[in-house]
């Protein structure tokens, strides 16, 4: 991750801006942000949706809102960094502005992430740098806390370490297990993603350093949009 201030992530909100998403499995959250754009909440549209599994339910979700459904198998590259290759060229292709990880379950890779520096949006289900990996909900419940939460961050070459762009709590309840926590998680993640995705096409997000500053609808810092 590069220090210092970087341009703002987004670059206005008069264009609309288009998305390229990967997934791994069912789609839920990609399905939550098709409709948030055709409900006309976010100006973008979906270029393109990946995924790296061919039975992934995601993309029937994907073709049922008309979107362009790709299956790229990794069995046919010889390594990662000749898969994320193919996946930059997919995305590059599709003029893709942003790329949202929609339970994506593989690590990209460093020439991944130097593509679309600042530009790799990631939803992870616990407060980080709290419990990341994949096993957030479980670990959180096996740790005893009180409260866990959902973050959305910037992706760098780090597992789950990309500078957080909106983070929100969730309860952890008595008699919770991981599946009830998991159900009111994915609630707050259907409504958090969108807004930080909807912060990126309004160019309303900078990143200095660690740091994501949300900009009001003037150009100034605001606050508490979480």
């Amino acid at each position: 991750m590069s220090s210092g201030r970087t341009p703002d992530a987004g670059i206005g909100a008069c264009e609309i801006r288009r998305l390229g998403v990967l997934i791994s499995g069912s789609g839920t959250n990609l399905e939550n942000i098709a409709v948030k754009i055709e409900e006309g909440y976010l100006r973008a549209r979906i270029a393109v949706v990946i995924s790296d599994r061919e039975d992934a339910y995601g993309l029937v979700r994907a073709r049922r809102h008309g979107l362009q459904a790709v299956f790229l198998d990794p069995g046919s590259f010889p390594d990662r960094v000749s898969f994320d290759r193919e996946l930059i060229r997919v995305l590059q292709e599709n003029r893709v502005d942003l790329v949202i990880l929609a339970g994506y379950m593989r690590m990209v890779s460093p020439e991944f992430v130097e593509a679309f520096r600042h530009r790799i949006m990631n939803i992870h289900p616990a407060l980080l740098p709290s419990f990341p990996g994949t096993s957030g909900v479980a670990d959180a419940l096996a740790y005893g806390v009180k409260v866990t939460g959902v973050t959305v961050h910037f992706v760098d070459e780090g597992l789950d370490t990309g500078p957080v762009i909106l983070q929100d709590t969730v309860p952890v309840l008595p008699g919770d297990d991981v599946e009830s926590l998991h159900e009111r998680i994915h609630g707050v993640e259907y409504r958090l993603y969108p807004e930080a995705i909807r912060l990126f096409c309004e160019g309303r997000l900078r990143v200095e350093g660690r740091h994501v500053r949300i900009l009001g609808e003037g150009g100034e810092e605001s606050i508490g949009l979480a």
